[in-house]
């Protein structure tokens, strides 16, 4: 029987006290790998690692403000100090509007202060992560990047006009380094979520605009975390070997079907 997918492999993930980033920490340790978690909140960092240890992984939490080259490449260093490589980045931290960086409205009603934290903690970290650890990755022969984006990064929307572009930028981001640096062993992917039901999801958004998003879903229920996961530890794996410069969709389809989708459901359905 084959052993974990990343067995003897060594991963940071960024954003991982709570919601995808925790369940990609978790996973990605389950898979044998030994785990970096670098967040801001570190209180939440540590009960993340502490967990992995205690299911007898590898793991330890390092407060980080990604958008910072310092303590990021600090991150880096301290994981290859530890562990000896790395081998996995998942860049995951995020800002998500109000809860840490004020209203991410219209172009109009946009704050320029708004525009560059959004693109300080969601572009320029990525850009930083990336920096900093392929050198590292480039020392064992390559290594696997995974990028949390977004599908509000493809379509128009009436807000959050930021955070959208912050993570469309992600995406062109994503696609340069696999291009730049494939042939030296460097593989680099996006994940673009729908509605996934992490924390931050169920604190900002009341029940009835889950219910409204998820009616354009195909599926019958909101993502989870561990859906995201899931894809992560493929991406980070040698599974994924022909795997490089892709903007994976995990969004139980609501970017794949037609506008009129929902109404025209429910009217096939009888429903109105």
């Amino acid at each position: 029987m084959p052993g974990p997918l990343l067995e003897g492999r060594v991963a940071i993930v960024t954003g991982a006290a709570s919601g995808i980033g925790r369940a990609s920490a978790l996973r990605l340790a389950r898979e044998g790998a030994k785990v970096a978690i670098g967040d801001i909140d570190v209180h939440g960092a540590t009960a993340v690692a502490d967990e992995i240890d205690s299911a007898g992984g590898a793991a330890f939490a390092r407060e980080t403000d990604v958008s910072d080259e310092i303590a990021f490449r600090s991150l880096i260093e301290a994981t290859c100090d530890r562990f000896g490589q790395l081998d996995v980045l998942h860049n995951n931290a995020a800002a998500l509007g109000n809860a840490r960086v004020g209203e991410d409205e219209t172009v109009t009603t946009l704050d320029v202060d708004v525009w560059d934290r959004t693109m300080a903690i969601n572009t320029r970290s990525v850009m930083i992560g990336c920096k900093h650890a392929i050198p590292r990755m480039l020392e064992t022969g390559g290594g696997s990047i995974v990028n949390t984006s977004s599908g509000a990064a493809i379509l128009g929307g009436l807000s959050g006009t930021a955070y959208a572009i912050s993570k469309a930028a992600v995406n062109a981001l994503t696609q340069y380094v696999a291009t730049q640096y494939g042939k030296q062993g460097i593989r680099c992917n996006a994940i673009m979520p729908g509605l996934i039901m992490t924390p931050a999801v169920e604190v900002g958004l009341t029940p009835p605009v889950v219910d409204m998003i998820l009616d354009h879903h195909m599926t019958p229920e909101a993502g989870r975390p561990e859906d995201i996961a899931a894809m992560v530890a493929f991406l980070a794996s040698d599974e994924a070997r022909y795997v490089t410069g892709q903007l994976i969709r995990v969004d139980g389809g609501i970017t794949s079907h037609a506008p009129t989708y929902a109404d025209l459901r429910r009217m096939m359905n009888g429903e109105r």
